[in-house]
């Protein structure tokens, strides 16, 4: 094998997508901060108890180990970052009030989930500690909306489910953790003739409400089919409560609901919700993903709620459309005194200042050279800035 084949999934991301994936980098941050939100950046590796500690242990068949040679230790890369994320608020911020952070940085995989996904994705996420209200959940899918839209992302649609409608559909039984995993996967499935096999141990009432959960998705008038099919109780009422408050709200996007959704059932502990766009031919694509996890704390000792979002950059910059070049200045390359004082002059003013070095006049790929620099004609020794027609495709 040769030395320079990387990992499957794993790719160099070359100019073109990198100065993309870095321009959206810079939006998604920006947009966070105009929300109120701080930067955090948690480390690549960390011990691997703390990395798989609580909510982190279903990270464990994701999380490259290897050895500190330093202590000893065994390490993880990190995977997902919000267990990081939550260890900060715990234990290094220890605030008393709300606390609004971000993020954006690698995470490793040791294997992919869906076809054609990275192993290494770009993380960015966005997480409210310390509210327990609604409030902090809408503001997290606006902030969600907002990001996607400054990339350019039109025709978004949230979806939305809550763990909690599972929850109190099982309440009146108990289940053994292999039975669970059963349920939610036949759920998840839409199998109804599997949840027939699951459930028919199981009380008629209980086994009638989960075989109806597959078929409660489509719009908000699903929640009011809700309320009617399945057996009452507050946990349930709750849910579906909020999913209407929240669906009420959610300004410029198509709704869904579906109650059968339960991906991150161990993770979420309520509402979670995903963001879709039109990615062509009719294809809906996943763009970003959160929901309530208000529990991720508990283990750092401070069980704070909790509400947040991610999404992975690398899979967002080949969704949107590319950005146009950069504009620059094309300038000769020199010793002359004067032409590197005027290079100096324009860059720090801001400008990109390509200079072309002998022989390779026209080697610029990932800007787009509209000016250049030439002597000026009414002042010897001086240097002027001119446009010029030069077509640079991307």
């Amino acid at each position: 094998m040769s030395a320079w084949v990387l990992p499957d999934h794993i790719a160099d991301v070359l100019p073109s997508e990198a100065r993309h994936i870095e321009e959206l980098r810079r939006s998604l941050l920006d947009t966070a901060r105009g929300y109120g939100y701080e930067l955090v950046m948690p480390p690549l590796l960390e011990h691997l108890e703390s990395l798989l500690t609580g909510t982190g242990e279903a990270l464990d068949l994701q999380t490259f180990k290897l050895v500190d040679q330093l202590s000893g230790r065994t390490l993880g890369l990190r995977a997902d970052s919000t267990p990081q994320v939550a260890r900060i608020d715990a234990h290094l911020l220890n605030r008393q009030g709300v606390a609004r952070l971000s993020y954006c940085g690698p995470v490793v995989h040791t294997r992919i989930d869906r076809p054609l996904a990275s192993r290494e994705p770009l993380q960015f996420g966005a997480e409210i500690y310390g509210h327990a209200g609604l409030e902090a959940d809408l503001e997290v899918i606006e902030l969600a909306q907002a990001c996607l839209r400054v990339t350019g992302v039109k025709g978004l649609q949230l979806d939305m489910a809550d763990v909690r409608v599972i929850d109190a559909v099982l309440a009146p039984v108990v289940l053994t953790a292999a039975q669970e995993t059963r349920i939610h996967a036949a759920l998840n499935a839409k199998d109804v003739a599997e949840l027939n096999v699951l459930a028919r141990d199981l009380p008629p009432a209980v086994r009638r409400d989960l075989c109806a959960l597959p078929r409660l998705f489509g719009d908000v008038a699903v929640l009011d089919e809700a309320r009617q099919t399945l057996q009452a109780s507050p946990e349930l009422h709750a849910a579906l409560d909020s999913l209407r408050w929240l669906a009420s709200h959610a300004q410029n996007m198509t709704v869904s609901i579906d109650l059968a959704d339960l991906r991150g059932y161990a993770y979420y502990t309520g509402m979670r919700f995903a963001l879709f766009a039109q990615a062509g031919q009719g294809q809906s694509l996943e763009l970003a993903r959160g929901g309530r996890y208000d529990e991720v704390g508990a283990v750092f000792g401070r069980n704070r709620p909790a509400v947040g979002f991610s999404l992975d950059l690398k899979e967002l910059v080949a969704a949107v459309a590319p950005r146009p070049l950069v504009a620059a200045i094309r300038a000769p390359w020199g010793m002359d005194a004067s032409l590197r004082g005027a290079i100096a002059d324009l860059r720090a003013q801001g400008h990109t200042v390509v200079c072309v070095l002998p022989g390779h006049e026209h080697e610029v790929d990932e800007f787009h050279c509209d000016r250049e620099l030439v002597p000026d004609a009414a002042r010897a020794g001086a240097w002027t800035v001119k446009n010029i027609q030069t077509e640079i495709s991307q």
